[in-house]
C-alpha cells in the first residue's frame, strides 16, 4: 500500500484540514493518489493549483489524482476539464470520512461522477476534527469556518460558505487532549475567527471562548489566537489580552488598506482611526504585545494619496509583521468590475509596502537584543518566542520544549540566541 500524496496550497486552515484529511484517507486505506488542497485567494492562487497538479501528476504517472479546497468549490469545472484530474471534491465533502471510504480504488476508476461539489452554503454545521497536529511543537485547533461578510476583493465566502462554529465543549475536549499529547502551544484557527459563537446558543464571543479555555486547560502552557478582524474584538478577548499572560502577545489583524474610501470600496466593517485605536488600546493593555496585518496593494481605484495612508499605518499601528498582497482581480468579485491600478504600479506599491515592513521588522528586532525571551523550539535549530517571532539557535536544541534564552543579535529577519 502506498500512502496518499498530499499538497497544501494557501492558508493554514488548509494545512490544518490537509491533516485531517491525510487521516481519514488512511482510515479508509486509499492507497496511491495524488490529492490537492487549493486555494482560491486569488487567480493567480488558482493559476499555482493549476501548476502543481500537472507537476504531481507528472511525478506520480498513473496516479488518481483528487482536487479539493477553495478553488475546486468555487470553479469545479475548470479542474474537472483538466486530463490530469480523476476527482473533483467540494470543502464541505472533503471532511467527511464516507468521502474517503468512497475513493478507494476501484471506486476511482471508470465513468462515476467527476465533480462531487455541493452547495457549501447549505452547510450549517463544523465538527471538530480531531489531528495530533504538525510536528511536536504547536498544534493548530480548527474553531470556526466560513464567513458572513462580503468583502468586495474576497471570493473564500463562495469557498467556505457561511459562518458556523465548533462549540466550545468540542474545543476544550480536543484542547486537553493535545496537551495530554506534549503540545505546549495551541493556536486557534478558523476563517474569521472574531465571529465564533454567532450561530452558538448564548451567541458567545471569542474572548468567552479564550477564557473558558484558560480556565478549564490550566496545564496549557501558551495558547494562541491567529489572524482576527479588530473591529469585532469583544471586551473578554480585551480582558483576556491584558490578564491572561498565556494568551500570547501577538495579533495578526485583517486590515488590508490604510485609506477610508479604500477601506469603504473593500467594504470592510472599520475605518482607519478604528484600527490605530485597536492597536493602541491593545498596547496599552499589554504592552509587549506585537501585531502582524496583510495589507493589500493597488487596490482599484487607490490613488498615490490613499496608498500613502496604507504605508504610514504601518507606524500609526506600531505594525511589526506584514503580509503584503499585489491586488489581483478576482472573477465573481464586485472589486474585479471596478477600475483598475496598473499592473507596474501595483507592482511597486507591493515592493515598498514589503520595505516598511521589514524595516518594522528591523526595528523590533532592535529591541530585542539582550533580553530573555521563553522561546518554543520547532526544529533543533529554530523556535518562536511568545510575540512569534523567529529565534535562530547556535546550537542544537530538542524540538517541542519552552526555553527561556537570552537574545544575542539577529541577522535582519529572525533573532539569534
Amino acid at each position: 500500500m502506498t500512502a496518499p500524496v498530499f499538497s497544501t496550497l494557501g492558508c493554514r486552515l488548509n494545512a490544518y484540514e490537509t491533516e485531517a484529511m491525510r487521516e481519514m484517507a488512511e482510515a479508509a486505506g486509499l492507497s496511491g493518489a495524488v490529492v490537492v488542497n487549493t486555494c482560491a485567494v486569488t487567480a493567480e492562487a488558482v493559476r499555482k493549483a493549476r501548476q502543481e497538479i500537472r507537476r504531481l501528476a507528472r511525478e506520480n504517472p498513473g496516479a488518481p489524482v483528487i482536487v479539493t479546497g477553495c478553488a475546486a468549490q468555487t470553479e469545479p469545472d475548470t479542474f474537472a476539464a483538466m486530463p490530469e484530474v480523476t476527482r473533483v471534491i467540494g470543502n464541505h465533502e472533503k471532511m467527511q470520512p464516507e468521502t474517503w471510504q468512497g475513493l478507494r480504488a476501484p471506486d476511482l476508476i471508470g465513468d462515476t461522477e467527476k465533480i462531487r461539489v455541493d452547495d457549501i452554503m447549505s452547510v450549517r454545521e463544523t465538527a471538530g476534527h480531531l489531528i495530533d497536529g504538525f510536528g511536536r511543537h504547536r498544534a493548530y485547533v480548527q474553531v470556526q469556518n466560513g464567513c458572513d461578510h462580503r468583502c468586495t476583493f474576497c471570493i473564500i465566502p463562495y469557498g467556505r460558505g457561511n459562518s458556523r462554529s465548533v462549540p466550545a465543549g468540542v474545543v476544550v475536549e480536543q484542547i486537553k487532549r493535545l496537551v495530554g499529547s506534549g503540545f505546549n502551544e495551541v493556536v486557534l484557527t478558523g476563517v474569521d475567527l472574531t465571529s465564533w459563537g454567532a450561530d452558538l446558543p448564548g451567541t458567545p464571543r471569542l474572548g468567552d471562548l479564550v477564557m473558558r479555555i484558560l480556565r478549564l486547560v490550566p496545564d496549557l502552557p501558551r495558547l494562541r489566537i491567529s489572524s482576527i478582524d479588530s473591529i469585532e474584538a469583544d471586551e473578554n478577548l480585551m480582558l483576556a489580552i491584558a490578564s491572561e499572560p498565556r494568551l500570547m502577545p501577538h495579533l495578526h489583524l485583517s486590515l488590508q488598506a490604510g485609506d477610508d474610501m479604500i477601506l469603504k470600496r473593500m467594504k470592510r466593517r472599520h475605518l482607519r482611526d478604528d484600527a490605530i485605536r485597536f492597536c493602541e488600546d491593545a498596547r496599552r493593555l499589554r504592552p509587549d504585545i506585537v501585531f502582524g496585518a496583510d495589507i493589500i496593494a493597488g487596490f482599484p481605484t487607490e490613488t498615490d494619496a490613499m496608498f500613502e495612508n496604507s504605508v504610514r499605518l504601518v507606524g500609526d499601528c506600531g505594525l511589526t509583521f506584514l503580509h503584503v498582497f499585489p491586488f489581483s482581480a478576482r472573477k465573481g468579485t464586485p472589486a474585479a468590475r471596478m477600475p483598475a491600478v496598473k499592473g507596474p504600479v501595483i507592482r511597486d506599491r507591493a515592493a515598498r509596502l514589503r520595505e516598511a515592513g521589514e524595516a518594522a521588522l528591523r526595528r523590533h528586532l532592535d529591541g530585542q537584543v539582550g533580553r530573555t525571551h521563553r522561546v518554543l523550539t520547532e526544529g533543533p535549530r529554530l523556535g518562536r518566542t511568545e510575540q512569534f517571532t523567529e529565534v535562530a539557535f547556535a546550537s542544537d536544541q530538542p524540538e517541542g520544549a519552552l526555553m527561556d534564552l537570552r537574545i544575542a543579535g539577529h541577522d535582519g529577519a529572525r533573532l539569534v540566541a
